[in-house]
């Protein structure tokens, strides 16, 4: 397989051990980019927030799952790409390139390989406070949503003008 079709295959495996019934309560995104417009932007590939409950202080204290796709060891030492902005951080990739970098993996960084058609988690992250605020995640998180949707929408009303 090449590195895109890794990607995309780890990728569409995230997302359904993210949210595998499609449910709404499932508060994710992909793609969220933080710093946008500046020449410091950084994106992460994946992530989930888990409020404690729906009250404000349960927002305020829910933890936020990240996810960084790498398809090899190349992919991980570019420099792009490991954003660790969450409470627990995780690194998705196949089994051969967790063992080629397993030394350069942060301490409290989990991992997923996959396994037959799932993926298998080898290390659970360590919580580790976040590096920016809810509010800041969520808006973030909130706007790729919200861009995948638009592309969504912009493809139905193609199909139907055909």
């Amino acid at each position: 397989m090449t590195r895109p079709e890794i990607t995309a295959k780890l990728s569409a495996m995230i997302e359904k051990k993210i949210n595998p019934h499609n449910d709404p309560r499932i508060y994710w995104a992909k793609e969220v980019t933080f710093d946008y417009s500046t020449d410091h932007a950084v994106r992460v590939d994946y992530m989930r927030f888990v409020p404690v409950n729906n009250s404000v202080s349960g927002i305020e204290k829910g933890d936020c799952y990240c996810y960084e796709v790498k398809s090899s060891a190349e992919d991980f030492r570019s420099g792009h790409g490991l954003n660790f902005v969450g409470d627990y951080n995780y690194l998705v990739m196949p089994t051969d390139v967790c063992a080629a970098v397993s030394l350069e993996i942060p301490h409290y960084v989990g991992i997923y390989v996959p396994e037959a058609n799932d993926l298998t988690c080898i290390k659970k992250a360590k919580r580790r406070n976040r590096t920016r605020p809810v509010s800041e995640i969520l808006l973030m998180m909130f706007r790729s949503a919200n861009r995948d949707y638009r592309k969504a929408v912009k493809q139905l009303e193609e199909m139907k003008n055909e």
